[in-house]
């Protein structure tokens, strides 16, 4: 990976960083809230969510216009890619983490409204 990558997108490697020590070490499930059903899926939905709007932010920042094939690649289907792989990660590669489809669909979907709603937003507020 290019040096100017890490520069360029710093905060965007720290929450990489984050969701893939938090989706592999041994933690214990997370119970539901009392009244807060699917709690785990939500989770899900607003870590890929939250990663999609910084990796957003920080595009908008140094980029004038959108490459939409640059930018399908990069805020889109890698984050989606790191969900299933960090799933199979789970299932496979460890004795205490199970791989659910159902957190990658919510992975997919965090994915997704980010692009639909969190990048109308920001390039507003980036672009002015």
């Amino acid at each position: 990976m290019k040096a100017s990558y890490l520069k360029r997108y710093p905060l965007s490697h720290l929450t990489v960083a984050a969701i893939i020590i938090l989706s592999l070490a041994p933690l214990q499930d997370m119970p539901d809230l009392p009244g807060v059903k699917f709690f785990d899926k939500w989770t899900h939905f607003v870590m890929y969510g939250g990663l999609c709007l910084v990796i957003w932010w920080e595009y908008l920042r140094q980029h004038k216009t959108t490459d939409w094939k640059r930018a399908s690649v990069g805020v889109v289907l890698l984050p989606i890619l790191l969900g299933g792989l960090l799933e199979l990660a789970q299932d496979y590669l460890t004795t205490y983490r199970n791989g659910e489809w159902m957190d990658f669909v919510a992975d997919s979907m965090g994915v997704l409204l980010a692009l639909v709603i969190v990048y109308p937003i920001l390039s507003r507020i980036c672009r002015g």
